[in-house]
């Protein structure tokens, strides 16, 4: 995707892609119509309107149930993807789906959680599940645990992804800005992956926590920090990377206590 700007993949190619892959699923499906709503919008808008407006366009032109439209959906996700890879490579396409679920799918908690699982194995759930975490906080971290426990990667590191106080590109989770440790709860599952991308995510987890409730983040640091293993310590230095920039006296301390990298 490096050869055009990112936001130009969801243009009206892509409206014909998606609607390539409908028909077989949906043959009363109105791919033309769909098309050209999207055609007629979408070269004036930047990337985020862009996904906001094909997911827009699936529900006008999908059956007006949310549960059916959504299992025409789940039928073009095509196969799982193998890489520890994110929603910028090959399986971009699936994003304006997620915004479905996200923009539509509250309603039907359910089939969105389920629907949302299958997506993050392609693509990623971190941006639809907030929606889930706001209106059902309880229901939704103790699937996001269960989560964190999988053997599919993509689903460990959504456990991670999802939860983050303060993902970019999206509405900061004012719940947990205000109080992380449910966050930490579930991330306390994950502070031995061994998969790099999903300590990737748990290290910027732990460093938006520090950006509002540095000490209780300093002090699951320093706890991590005993007896860490490979996989920690390298999530300790990398959610530490901002403070040890600023030349932070208690990220040294913990830094210095781990020893050499």
């Amino acid at each position: 995707m490096a050869t055009k700007k990112l936001k130009h993949w969801f243009d009206k190619a892509l409206a014909e892609r998606l609607a390539q892959a409908i028909l077989p699923h949906a043959p009363d499906f109105d791919a033309e119509g769909f098309t050209a709503a999207i055609a007629a919008e979408i070269d004036a808008l930047e990337l985020k309107a862009r996904v906001a407006l094909i997911a827009d366009q699936l529900r006008a032109h999908l059956p007006p149930d949310y549960r059916a439209a959504l299992s025409i959906l789940m039928k073009i996700l095509g196969p799982e993807n193998p890489n520890e890879t994110g929603m910028f490579s090959e399986y971009y396409w699936i994003m304006p789906i997620a915004a479905f679920v996200e923009r539509y799918g509250l309603e039907a908690y359910a089939p969105s959680l389920a629907a949302i699982c299958e997506i993050t194995k392609r693509n990623t759930g971190e941006y639809c599940i907030r929606p889930f975490l706001d209106r059902y906080p309880e229901k939704t971290l103790e699937k996001m645990t269960a989560w964190s426990k999988d053997a599919n990667v993509h689903l460990r590191r959504l456990a991670s992804e999802g939860l983050r106080p303060r993902l970019p590109w999206s509405k900061k989770l004012d719940r947990f800005v205000r109080d992380p440790r449910p966050v930490i709860q579930v991330i306390e599952h994950l502070k031995d992956d061994p998969s790099r991308f999903v300590q990737k995510s748990v290290a910027n987890n732990v460093n938006d926590i520090l950006k509002d409730n540095r000490s209780l983040a300093l002090d699951l640091l320093r706890r991590w920090s005993r007896g860490a293993t490979p996989q920690r310590r390298w999530i300790i230095r990398h959610a530490l990377r901002n403070l040890r920039q600023q030349g932070d006296p208690s990220a040294k301390g913990i830094l210095d206590g781990l020893g050499p990298s």
